[in-house]
């Protein structure tokens, strides 16, 4: 390859060429372009939605609260948070457009071979993304209803907004993330940096350092909610050491290995 050029595909070819250093700037100037317009025009979306997006957040603490009212303590908090609401809104709506337009650009300096490998593993990254997301909404009022309880039946909550805003997408951005683990495992498999045999052999010493990390970054802080993140992504870890000996065709270890 030469100086100043950068691996890509025309559209009739099946084997990456080079391309010109500054075509390829060029490109990411087009791509950032899209991904721009996008979060703008999804925080517009969103900041418009606002009622919505905030009654949906709301609805976890409304099945363990009686009044079902957040209070704001200042009279720029209400701006605040609609401007905060948006800003997460337009991310999450900008999301598949984002992936679409990184796509767009490293498409072009694959192989089809390499873009036959890589699609399943975006595809999989947003599932599982979007499933901790899920799962983090279900349990949050039990987590919240721990919290409640844990000060004593003598204290009240009348929470802010903000505050309460923050630790429920801190608890979806964490079981989005950590739900990544087993599609990082599988990748890790198959790129035969680890072997699903060496993966069976530290199964007991992922376990306790799976319940460790969930007991780290669970940002409520609850036993259900670090439960709940760290039964999942044990059973991840078994299924990516299946996918992997599937994958690569390698025979179960015996009793006396493991």
């Amino acid at each position: 390859m030469k100086l100043g050029t950068i691996r890509t595909t025309h559209a009739d070819a099946s084997e990456p060429v080079a391309m010109p250093l500054g075509g390829h700037l060029r490109e990411v100037r087009r791509r950032l372009g899209f991904i721009l317009l996008a979060l703008a025009v999804s925080g517009v979306v969103a900041f418009i939605a606002y009622p919505a997006i905030l009654h949906a957040l709301e609805a976890p603490y409304c099945r363990v609260s009686n009044h079902c009212r957040l209070y704001v303590t200042g009279p720029l908090d209400g701006l605040a948070l609609r401007i905060k609401i948006a800003a997460y809104g337009a991310l999450a709506l900008s999301l598949p457009i984002i992936f679409w337009q990184g796509w767009r650009f490293v498409a072009p300096g694959l192989t089809q071979r390499e873009k036959r490998s890589v699609l399943p593993f975006v595809a999989a990254s947003i599932v599982m993304f979007s499933g901790g997301v899920l799962m983090a909404y279900v349990i949050f009022p039990h987590a919240l209803a721990f919290l409640g309880s844990v000060g004593g039946p003598s204290l009240g909550q009348l929470y802010n907004p903000v505050s309460y805003l923050s630790l429920i997408l801190a608890l979806m951005l964490v079981f989005g993330i950590t739900f990544e683990f087993p599609v990082v495992l599988v990748a890790l498999e198959l790129t035969r940096v680890v072997t699903p045999r060496q993966l069976a052999k530290v199964r007991r010493f992922a376990l306790v350092a799976i319940v460790i990390v969930a007991a780290v970054v669970t940002p409520s802080g609850d036993p259900l909610s670090m439960f709940a993140l760290a039964a999942p992504l044990y059973a991840f870890y078994e299924l990516s050491i299946l996918i992997g000996r599937l994958a690569l065709r390698e025979p179960s270890i015996t009793p006396r290995e493991a």
